[in-house]
Parts: structure tokens; sequence; C-alpha cells
């Protein structure tokens, strides 16, 4: 193949050639009494895997480690992992367009959310809470908290998210869940003025963690953003007022508390 070839082949440009051979990545080729380079399978495969190893997001540094540890390894081992590869990726192309296709479906009947797009779970979790608190008086703290939902639904993996969401379900769904979880938005809605000393700041935390069970406190602490206490935390409470912050903060703690002691006792009590 001419480099012409070879580019469109791995689906870069020719200049992407010549820059890789520049750095190492890619072998020079032989050349022709003519002068051109001639390339063969193996350039196409190896050229592929750059390509496929920068759009995971890998520098060119990073890619040649990992060429040097495929060194020598025979081509039709290169060219099954390239087929896995492409799988995986068909795979998730199909699960992209799956939430696309809801999200769509949700634009189409007018019913996209302004926080959206959302995954097809949350999606259906938001609509089946809309029904059940329909004549709900407002709460600034319920709002809040969908915004929360909707980010930790982007930040978690699309199981994390499930488990997430299905715990959340679960609770807020069940009989009489959706009435006890707009107690605690009036509890916490109740300190908007208030100081973070404020006597009421426990009993907010604690009518928050008794209206969480542990298996959300556990889904949200393994699925969510890990830097509960970090820049992510900071950007969180900065939206609430003082004592509504210090009532989340509290109640944080404890569910993870609540959490440890479930996890110790499961383990404690092996499997059943």
């Amino acid at each position: 193949m001419r480099i012409g070839e070879l580019a469109a082949v791995a689906g870069v440009t020719p200049r992407a050639v010549r820059h890789y051979h520049h750095l190492d990545l890619l072998p020079e080729p032989e050349r022709r009494p003519n002068g051109y380079r001639t390339y063969d399978l193996r350039h196409a495969v190896l050229l592929a895997r750059i390509r496929r190893l920068t759009e995971l997001g890998l520098g060119l540094a990073e890619v040649r480690d990992v060429l040097t540890d495929d060194a020598g390894r025979e081509l039709v081992d290169v060219l099954t992992e390239l087929d896995e590869d492409l799988a995986r990726q068909e795979r998730a192309l199909g699960e992209r367009r799956r939430r696309v296709a809801v999200i769509l479906a949700e634009a189409r009947a007018g019913r996209l959310r302004a926080n959206g797009p959302l995954s097809p779970e949350l999606t259906s979790l938001l609509g089946e809470l809309d029904t059940v608190v329909r004549d709900a008086p407002p709460s600034p703290m319920a709002v809040k908290d969908r915004e929360l939902l909707a980010l930790l639904d982007t930040a978690a993996t699309p199981q994390g998210s499930a488990r997430l969401i299905s715990a959340l379900g679960e609770t807020v769904l069940a009989p009489g869940g959706a009435a006890r979880a707009h107690e605690v938005y009036a509890l916490l809605d109740a300190l908007a003025e208030a100081a973070p000393d404020d006597p009421r700041v426990d009993g907010a935390a604690r009518a928050l963690v008794a209206f969480l069970p542990p298996d959300v406190a556990r889904a949200a602490r393994a699925e969510g953003p890990q830097e509960w206490q970090g820049a992510f935390a900071e950007a969180l409470f900065a939206d609430f007022a003082p004592a509504q912050a210090a009532a989340v903060r509290r109640a944080i703690a404890l569910l993870a508390d609540t959490a440890d002691t479930a996890d110790t006792a499961d383990a404690t009590e092996g499997p059943r």
C-alpha cells in the first residue's frame, strides 16, 4: 500500500502517518527503487491501534509504552484483540444510541427536562415521582435535589447510576415515600435563613438519614463523586444556605456510619 491508501484504511491522514514516523511510533517501511514507501498489513494494524489508543485519551508517550509492550506478538493475536475492541465499541455505541432514543422520544413529546438529557432510568424515576407529588407544595430543596441527581447520573457509570436510581426509587416511590420526602425537604427549606448552629440542623439531618436506607448510602458512596470532602463537596455546599449545608454534611456523615455498620453486619453474618 502507498501512504494515502494506508491512511484511508486506518481512518487517519497521510500527515498523521508521517507524524507517527517522526515520533518512532510507526516504523518506516521499505522503499521501492522509485523511492516510494510500501506498507503492508502489519503497518495498517499498528496504525489502527495507535488511532484507537489516542481516541481512548492516551497521550502519544503512553501509546509508545503500550506498543513497546506489544512488540513481538503474533499478528493474529493483535488482530484478535483489535476485533474484540471493535466489538466492545459496537456494544457501547448501541447503548449510547438506546439512551439517545429515549431522550429523543422525551424531546419529541415535549417532556425533555431543563437539566437533561438524563439517563432513561432517572427520566423514568422523575416521571413517576412527578405523578406522585403532583399536588405537593413547591420546594427549593427538592429542585436542588433533582439537580444533584442529574449530576450523579452523569458522573456515575451506567450500571452505577441504575443501582443508585433503583435504590432511590424503592424508597421514594414506596407507599408514603413521596410524602416523607417532602417532609424532609420542608425541614431543610426551613433552614434557609438559619445559622449553622441552629438546633433544627441536627433534626433535619436525622430526618434525612431516617428517610434514606443504607442501600442508598452505599450506592451514592460507591458510584458518586469520590471527593465528597474536596472540590465537589465545596461546589455542592456552596449552593446551600449555611444551615442547610451543615444539615446535609451531618447527614452524609451519619449515612456513612450507617452504611459501614450494615456492611460490617453483612460481613459478620456471611452468605445466607
